[in-house]
């Protein structure tokens, strides 16, 4: 083997190894950045939850005041007459 053959394999095997490990490093990185993701995305999703709870409650409240409003509007809530003796 020639010097100049070396020093090409070697600058090769050099290349290969800086290659592999920034690919593990980007993996690493990768991995930490997705678990930060999915923690973010479930305290979102908790968030979201709870309001959601809330708005189903106070349009139930609303819902509630309506019907009556439309019982009351109607007439269906007036007392009856007392009846004939």
């Amino acid at each position: 083997m020639t010097p100049e053959l070396i020093a090409i394999l070697g600058v090769g095997a050099m290349l290969a190894g800086l290659i592999w490990q920034g690919q593990r490093s980007l993996r690493a990185d990768f991995r930490v950045e997705q678990q930060s993701l999915r923690a973010e995305l479930g305290a979102r999703m908790d968030r979201i939850e709870a309001e959601l709870h809330g708005i189903r409650e106070r349009l139930a409240r609303l819902e509630g005041k309506v019907d009556f409003l439309e019982a009351y509007i109607s007439g269906r809530n007036e007392r009856p007459a007392p009846a004939a003796e």
